[in-house]
């Protein structure tokens, strides 16, 4: 078995909880700092998370699909979320979903995404989000687990090991963050320029 929970090292987010309620409702209640520019800068706060394992690996891919119902899934080859054992054998992953981004959130001087505002954390886009499924795919084990509101609404569910790892995190923004046109697959791959280290596809399956 892994070490006590509690003597895991904190990086970008606090190992100790899995579901900060709080620090949600504190997104909810002010989308408009949190997603400016709606739909385009949710986008980016995921894929920035799969730039940084872009950056850490030497290189990756990811796919931006935006789907007809509003929907949207970023995928990426990456190495997939950290998941632990606890000193009980529970299966614990980083609560990257639930909880703030310690490198981000409560910082003045936080990075600036490629759209010129403030990075704050994928967490932002779980809180503004209807639904939210993230898939991930490690050497340890592949789970998939389902969040609404922020909220996660299913334990980890294991799902079939294909010898691959990455992420896939599919979201449904809440309205009015869900403006159809609001963003461009064109104007994506532009923004995603700003990630060298990352190669970005895009498909775009809404109507025209």
């Amino acid at each position: 078995m892994d070490a006590p929970r509690a003597a895991w090292r904190n990086t970008t987010h606090d190992w100790a909880s899995a579901v900060d309620r709080d620090h949600l409702e504190h997104i909810r209640r002010i989308p408009a700092v949190f997603a400016p520019g709606g739909l385009r800068h949710l986008i980016l706060e995921v894929v920035a998370y799969a730039a940084d394992e872009a950056e850490c690996t030497g290189g990756g891919h990811c796919l931006i699909t935006l789907h007809s119902d509003g929907s949207v899934a970023v995928a990426d080859d990456g190495r997939g979320t950290d998941t632990r054992r606890d000193e009980h054998g529970h299966v614990v992953k980083k609560p990257v979903m639930a909880t703030k981004d310690l490198r981000f959130f409560d910082h003045s001087d936080t990075p600036l995404l490629p759209d010129k505002h403030p990075r704050r954390g994928i967490s932002t886009v779980a809180a503004l989000s209807t639904w939210l499924v993230h898939t991930n795919r490690r050497r340890n084990g592949s789970w998939t687990q389902r969040y609404e509101h922020g909220i996660p609404t299913t334990d980890l569910q294991p799902i079939t090991d294909d010898r691959t790892t990455g992420t896939l995190v599919h979201f449904f923004p809440n309205e009015p963050l869900r403006r159809f046109h609001d963003v461009t697959a064109d104007e994506l791959a532009r923004l995603a320029e700003a990630w060298p280290q990352l190669s970005v596809t895009i498909d775009d399956r809404r109507a025209a």
